[in-house]
């Protein structure tokens, strides 16, 4: 069973950092994208970074360029947030897509979420 699941969410105050993780099992992701999306309170989701599994190239939301970091170790994806705002408060999801669909496919798998929440 592939399964993603989210940790490290949590309260931080404005200008404070998170290290969010994503870990991965059921399947090898050699040819995946795996992405950070964030979800607040109505409004849809947003994309904010993607890793390719065997390359590690990666993107990023303009939003948080030069704020957040992602990045790759064995079996999980990180999201290193710094410089944290009020804006960056949502539900924040991993979510994997083979390399070889469009970025308007599906998301193949899709996490639980963690909540993260950035007081002022």
């Amino acid at each position: 069973q592939v399964q993603l699941v989210e940790s490290g969410g949590g309260l931080v105050q404005a200008g404070g950092s998170l290290r969010l993780s994503c870990t991965a099992s059921g399947r090898t992701f050699n040819n995946y994208v795996i992405n950070w999306l964030r979800q607040a309170p109505g409004k849809e989701h947003e994309f904010v970074a993607a890793i390719i599994w065997s390359n590690d190239r990666t993107f990023y939301g303009d939003s948080v360029k030069g704020r957040f970091t992602i990045s790759r170790a064995i079996n999980t994806v990180f999201l290193q947030m710094d410089s944290l705002k009020p804006e960056d408060t949502a539900v924040y999801y991993c979510a994997a897509r083979d390399v070889r669909h469009s970025n308007s496919d599906p998301y193949d798998y899709w996490g639980q979420g963690t909540q993260v929440t950035v007081s002022s």
